[in-house]
C-alpha cells in the first residue's frame, strides 16, 4: 500500500495561521492535493485535541468523514514544540491518551501550552526527547537548517542538541530550503530518514502539501507509519517530494530588510551587516557547506527526491497574476475537476489529455514547461521566497531541479510519481 503523507501542519490555534485551518477544510484540501495521511498538528492544544477526539479513531489514525465522500481524510497526531534554545521539534504521537500524557508532562514547563498550538517549552532538546520516548512518540528536528528556529541554527550536531537521546531520533525534516542532496553531505544524517512536510499555516494550494512524503506500508496505522520511518519489515519511504530548495525563503544568505544576497565570504567580511544596515541572515546553502563532511553517493536506503512546484504558482506564472488570486483559483479548480488531484495535473496525467480540455493556452504552455524542465528559480533568501520563471532557453535548471531523467533512447521525459 502506497500513501502520500504531509506530517507537519498547524491548526488555527497556532500563531500566524489562517482561521480556515480547521478539520473540515484540511480534509477537503488534502484530498484534492492527493494526500491520504495528514498530520493534525497542534495535538497538545486542548481545544484542537477535543475536536480530534470526536473523529473515529483506529490504530492511532483518525478518520474525518465528510458528506462529500471524496473528502474523507486520515489524520495522525502530530505537534511542533519549541525548546529553550528556540529549536523546533516534530513529535508524532501514537494515541490521544499519549497526547494527554505529553500535555501533562510539558504543562509545568510552558506558559503558552493552552494558548498556542506550537508551545514553547523550558526544556532542552534532550529533555523533550526523553518525554517523547516515555510517551512512545517519534521525534526529530523540524526544518533542520532554517536559520531562525532549527537544529543547525543553534547546534553543530545532532548530539549537541539531543545529547544521550540522539539514538532515539529517527528522522530529520529537511524544510523548504533544502533537499536530500543537501542533507546527505552531512555524515551524521545519512543513516536517518528524511521527511518532507509543508509546515502549512494555510490550507491554500500553494501551502498545504507543497512538500510531502510517499510511504510503503501494509495498512493505515501509527505502527505502520512508525515502521516506515524506521525502515523496518519492508515498510519505508519511497519518495520525498518538495519544492526546489532555491524557492525556499532562506536558501541563500541575504539581508532580512532589503533582501540583497551575499556570498558567505562577503557576509563574513561585512560582519553580517548589509550596506542598508539590516542583518544578513546565513542561508541554508552556506550553512550546509559549513557542515558538509561527506561527498559519497547517497546511501542505498535514500529514496528519490522529486521537485514539484505548486500548481497555483505555475498557473499564476502563466496568467501573470498572484497564485492566490481569484483568476488563478478558478483555473486550479477547473483542472482538479477534470483530473482529480493536483499531483495528477502536475505529474501523472498524459499531456495529450490537456489538449482535449478547454484550457488557457498560456497555462497549458506553463504546465508543459514545468514538465519539460524549462522552469528556473531565482534563489530566495533573507525571508523572501525564490522567484519562479519560465526558462527561455534550454533546460539546465530543470536538470538541476531533478525534474527529468534519461530514457533508454536518450530522450527526456518528466518523472512520474508512478516511477517510485
Amino acid at each position: 500500500m502506497i500513501i502520500n503523507a504531509d506530517l507537519h501542519i498547524h491548526s488555527h490555534y497556532s500563531a500566524a495561521t489562517s482561521p480556515r485551518m480547521d478539520l473540515p477544510t484540511l480534509a477537503k484540501e488534502a484530498t484534492r492535493k492527493g494526500i491520504q495521511l495528514l498530520g493534525t498538528g497542534d495535538c497538545l492544544h486542548p481545544k484542537w485535541l477535543s475536536g480530534i477526539r470526536e473523529l473515529e479513531g483506529r490504530n492511532g489514525i483518525f478518520y474525518f468523514k465528510s458528506e462529500d465522500e471524496n473528502a474523507n481524510t486520515n489524520f495522525v497526531l502530530t505537534v511542533e514544540v519549541e525548546d529553550a534554545r528556540r529549536v523546533h521539534h516534530l513529535l508524532i504521537v501514537p494515541s490521544i491518551a499519549k497526547a494527554e500524557e505529553l500535555y501533562e508532562s510539558f504543562r509545568k514547563y510552558s506558559q503558552d501550552i493552552d494558548s498556542d498550538g506550537r508551545p514553547s517549552l523550558r526544556l532542552s532538546g534532550a529533555e523533550i526527547a526523553e518525554h517523547a520516548k516515555d510517551a512512545e512518540a517519534l521525534i526529530g528536528p523540524c526544518h533542520a537548517f532554517t536559520p531562525w528556529t532549527a537544529l543547525y541554527a543553534y547546534h553543530d550536531s545532532l548530539r549537541d542538541c539531543y545529547g544521550d537521546m540522539v539514538g532515539y531520533v529517527l528522522f530529520v525534516e529537511l524544510g523548504l530550503s533544502a533537499d536530500s542532496s543537501y542533507a546527505d553531505r552531512i555524515e551524521e544524517l545519512r543513516g536517518l530518514t528524511f521527511l518532507t512536510n509543508s509546515d502549512a499555516h494555510s490550507p491554500f494550494p500553494i501551502r498545504l502539501a507543497r512538500e510531502f512524503n510517499r510511504f510503503q506500508v501494509e495498512e493505515m496505522s501509527f505502527e505502520e507509519l512508525k515502521a516506515a520511518i524506521e525502515r523496518k519489515r519492508g515498510r519505508k519511504p519511497v519518495l520525498n517530494v518538495g519544492v526546489p530548495p532555491k524557492e525556499g525563503k532562506y536558501n541563500e544568505s541575504a539581508c532580512i530588510r532589503c533582501y540583497r544576497h551575499y556570498s558567505l565570504r562577503e557576509a563574513v567580511i561585512r560582519k553580517w551587516r548589509c550596506e542598508c544596515g539590516g542583518m544578513i541572515k546565513k542561508g541554508v546553502r552556506d550553512r550546509v557547506n559549513e557542515l558538509a563532511d561527506c561527498d559519497a553517493p547517497p546511501p542505498e536506503h535514500r529514496p528519490h527526491y522529486l521537485h514539484l512546484i505548486p500548481l497555483a504558482e505555475i498557473i499564476g506564472l502563466a496568467l501573470h497574476k498572484s497564485a492566490s488570486s481569484k483568476a488563478v483559483n478558478e483555473v486550479w479548480e477547473s483542472l482538479l475537476a477534470e483530473f482529480g488531484t493536483e499531483v495528477n495535473v502536475l505529474v501523472d496525467a498524459p499531456i495529450d489529455d490537456f489538449h482535449a480540455f478547454d484550457l488557457d493556452a498560456h497555462v497549458l504552455e506553463a504546465i508543459k514547461a514545468f514538465r519539460e524542465g524549462e522552469i528556473s528559480v531565482k534563489p530566495g533568501g533573507g525571508g523572501k521566497y525564490g522567484v519562479i520563471e519560465l526558462k527561455p532557453e534550454g533546460n539546465e535548471e530543470g536538470k538541476e531541479m531533478g525534474l527529468e531523467e534519461e530514457t533508454g533512447r536518450g530522450q527526456k521525459r518528466q518523472l512520474s510519481l508512478f516511477d517510485f
